[in-house]
């Protein structure tokens, strides 16, 4: 299956080191959540693997391959900045993007004309872009990445300013490009629509990837966690158990660490709690995305920075939550 890759990817602006060797991967039909802090490294990164910036050290591949110009007029970019010319009309614009990226005149503006349809602005065909709301010109800006059928998208914050019936306008076309076989790249700050909407997610700090891999696998900690509401925690109960550590007790929940997952320990661990009063819930705890960012963006920083000549675990994960 095609991927895009990521390989060790290095820029700095003078003493400022942008990316420091940055790596990851998303695969044909996948939907790959880029998220990190302002000036992390998400834009330049994109940047790179439009051409728009050259690399220190490092490329990015396209079905194994380097990105050339055929591959990269293959791509769907949505800057984070307005990137349409404010005084032409949508309808007008959006077939010019389609034909200058190889379309015919015809196929162009049925093209032009499906998108602005299917991101509901179609009504605003014939309006300059500047008359647009902000919320407006992102779905143009989104069209304009997906008006010439590209191979692949990368989108730098295409959520930013757009109200919740537009989320999940945007949300439901990334999934349909998706699963038509494109792999698509998106930064956002929304983490909550990242855990949603995305199969794997790459968090980046200071211009290195501190944690890579899929939700599910992000959020399955190392040491597994109970939460139990009901039994009074001052009653103690949880104390007793064997293997089992108290992360926190408050009123009426506890919170438990186990040391190893043995078969039947969350057994013992309901058993012991119902012996000290009714159960109302009994869930392992997972924790959200935005806990394991926050967690990976305040640990401190390395003494040294990573060695770029070694390549780091692809499928890294945030073992513990503090």
């Amino acid at each position: 299956m095609p991927a895009l890759e990521f390989l060790h990817l290095e820029k700095a602006y003078g003493t400022v080191r942008a990316l420091r060797n940055t790596t990851f991967s998303v695969r044909s039909g996948e939907i790959f959540g880029f998220v990190g802090s302002n000036g992390a490294g998400k834009t330049t990164t994109m940047r790179i693997a439009l051409g728009v910036l050259a690399a220190d050290r490092g490329e990015v591949r396209w079905d194994g391959r380097p990105l050339d110009l055929a591959v990269r007029r293959r791509i769907g970019y949505m800057p984070e900045e307005r990137g349409l010319y404010p005084r032409m009309k949508v309808a007008r614009q959006l077939a010019y993007l389609a034909r200058l990226h190889g379309m015919d005149p015809a196929d162009a503006q049925r093209s032009a004309d499906r998108w602005t349809e299917v991101l509901g602005v179609a009504e605003r065909r014939d309006d300059e872009v500047q008359k647009l709301s902000l919320g407006n010109q992102q779905r143009v800006q989104l069209a304009a990445a997906l008006v010439y059928d590209p191979d692949i998208l990368i989108l730098d914050e295409p959520f930013s300013g757009l109200d919740p019936v537009a989320v999940d306008v945007m949300s439901a076309v990334l999934r349909e490009r998706a699963a038509a076989g494109v792999p698509v790249v998106f930064s956002s700050h929304q983490l909550d629509l990242v855990e949603r909407l995305c199969d794997n997610v790459g968090i980046i700090k200071e211009g290195s990837m501190v944690a890579v891999g899929s939700i599910a696998a992000l959020r399955t900690l190392e040491k597994p966690r109970w939460r139990i509401e009901g039994p009074p925690a001052l009653l103690g109960w949880a104390e007793r158990l064997d293997r089992v550590d108290v992360v926190s007790a408050v009123g009426e929940t506890t919170v438990v660490e186990v040391h190893d997952a043995a078969d039947g320990m969350e057994q013992a661990i309901l058993r012991a709690a119902l012996t000290a009063g009714p159960v109302r819930y009994f869930g392992e705890v997972h924790p959200h995305l935005v806990d394991l960012y926050r967690h990976a963006v305040s640990e401190p920083e390395r003494d040294h920075a990573p060695d770029a000549t070694q390549p780091p675990g692809l499928v890294e994960t945030i073992k513990e939550i503090a």
